[in-house]
């Protein structure tokens, strides 16, 4: 027998890339000790980071176990399988990440790895930089002899960004999230990294990180020169409602809202939803039941909830 469907939040999953700062557990309240919180996996079924489900009678169960009892009834018709399909993850960068570089999906059906397209969505206050894209003119020749000689940052797009800023990274796209850097992220479900460079930085075991040079080599698309920045488009203007679509590409589609007053919405059964509270507080009800979602929260809103 299947289980009643309600809206769904999740253990966080933490990592502590040597790279990562302490800011998500203090900006969202979050009851956590002292340490590094480089990432913050809030929805995720994968086997590097699995979540547990935090609210309601199915507490204490993966998202996989969740999933398999009853996939359409979460996912909706539109998704094949039991695995969810989106790894959703906050990421502080108190330094740079390495530059590095995801399979797409054809590439990782030719070399192996996991398919990898992401968006990251700018959360901070101050404003930094990322690094997406490679240069006009560089080649695979000109970029292997600037990871030969440490300076492959030079040969990438650097994009000055600040709050509210939405970058899109297919697969296949040499990039590099710059310091200070808070972000909301959502991607194909992949751990699938192959690190480049990584700024002659050690790792927690205090020796140099793994790089991955010959399989990034594979999986570059030489040929993307677009620009990583994407531009928000109005849907929706009301005195007490306001939504944008912020980016739509065949794996995800992210929209912002804003509101002061009840906002009524209808699951149609073809997909999920997932909600993130970037600032206030939502209050999510279905039925005569109610979720309080703080700024922080992170809720899976099954596709078979009316």
């Amino acid at each position: 027998m299947k289980n009643a469907l309600y809206p769904l939040t999740f253990n966080p999953v933490y990592k502590d890339y040597p790279w990562g700062g302490c800011r998500i557990p203090k900006i969202y309240h979050r009851d956590e000790p002292d340490g590094i919180y480089a990432e913050s996996w809030e929805i995720s079924d994968h086997d590097a980071g699995m979540s547990v489900v935090a609210n309601g009678p199915l507490a204490g169960k993966t998202i996989r176990e969740v999933l398999q009892a009853d996939p359409q009834g979460i996912m909706g018709s539109r998704v094949e399988g039991t695995k969810f399909p989106l790894l959703i993850k906050l990421i502080d960068a108190k330094d740079k990440l390495s530059v590095q570089v995801h399979p797409n999906d054809a590439t990782a059906a030719k070399f192996g790895g996991e398919a990898k397209t992401e968006m990251w969505y700018m959360l901070g206050e101050a404003p930094t930089q990322i690094y997406c894209g490679l240069n006009e003119g560089v080649t695979r020749e000109s970029f292997l002899q600037a990871v030969a000689d440490g300076s492959s940052a030079e040969t990438m797009r650097a994009v000055a960004v600040e709050k509210d800023c939405a970058i899109f990274v297919p697969g296949g796209c040499v990039h590099a999230i710059g310091e200070d850097c808070l972000i909301l992220e959502i991607q194909q479900n992949s751990n699938t990294t192959y690190r480049i460079y990584d700024w002659d930085r050690m790792g927690n075991d205090g020796k140099p990180r793994e790089l991955h040079v010959d399989q990034a080599m594979n999986v570059i698309d030489w040929n993307n020169h677009a620009n990583p920045l994407v531009a928000a488009k109005p849907l929706v203007d009301t005195d007490t409602f306001q939504c944008w679509e912020v980016l739509a590409c065949e794996y995800f589609r992210l929209e912002k809202l804003t509101f002061n007053a009840p906002l009524e919405i209808f699951m149609e059964g073809e997909t999920f939803h997932a909600l993130f509270v970037a600032e206030g507080e939502a209050t999510v009800s279905w039925g005569d039941e109610r979720l309080t979602a703080p700024a922080g929260t992170s809720v899976l809103v099954p596709a078979a909830l009316p």
